[in-house]
């Protein structure tokens, strides 16, 4: 897993060296956006384009002008330029490690799923004592029925047999308590 993330991270750093023509030509790293209100009969609209940090202002973006020379300086008033900048090599750089990450765990969560059927084999010793267990409550549900059905315990021994039934079961139910959760965590 260690290996598969160290490959993502090279690759992500030699792949956008190497295509650094192509990355220019597609997409700019940094641009001038402005955003021109409508004036008078034209339309408001927003310009781009690709200049230095100093020539970002309404005269060198704004191409073609859409008023005549006389109303040009008042039409740029208006307009707003910002010049922005972003890194398009670390945000592809990002996403390349974001995806390894997903694809590895999905990976994992792959083999976990293939393996997991191997690892959890049935216990022939555990099994053997679930099946006594639940004899074992069959047998003592059928006897706390049939005392409970009867007439009320009024002797001592009846007492006790009853407290002993009921001291059974909770041996029981903790033995299975005990055994489940051994079960699942190991």
């Amino acid at each position: 897993m260690k290996l598969l993330s160290l490959v993502a991270v090279v690759g992500c750093l030699l792949v956008p060296a190497a295509q650094a023509n192509k990355v220019r030509e597609s997409s700019e790293d940094i641009r001038c956006k402005c955003i021109c209100p409508p004036y008078r009969n034209i339309n408001g609209h927003i310009y781009n384009q690709n200049v230095s940090q100093k020539d970002c202002n309404c005269l060198h973006v704004v191409e073609p002008m859409p008023v005549p020379g006389h109303d040009m300086e008042a039409y740029c008033l208006l307009c707003e330029c910002r010049y922005e900048e972003r890194s398009t090599t670390t945000i592809k750089v990002i996403i390349v490690i974001y995806l390894s990450v997903v694809g590895a765990l999905l990976l994992y969560m792959a083999f976990l799923m293939l393996v997991d059927p191997l690892i959890r084999k049935p216990d022939a010793y555990t099994e053997q004592l679930h099946n006594e267990e639940e004899n074992e409550d069959a047998r003592s549900v059928a006897a706390t029925a049939a005392s409970l059905g009867g007439p009320r315990a009024n002797t001592v021994l009846e007492r006790v047999e009853g407290a002993q039934q009921r001291w059974k079961l909770q041996v029981q139910e903790q033995r299975k308590t005990v055994f489940d959760r051994h079960k699942m965590l190991s």
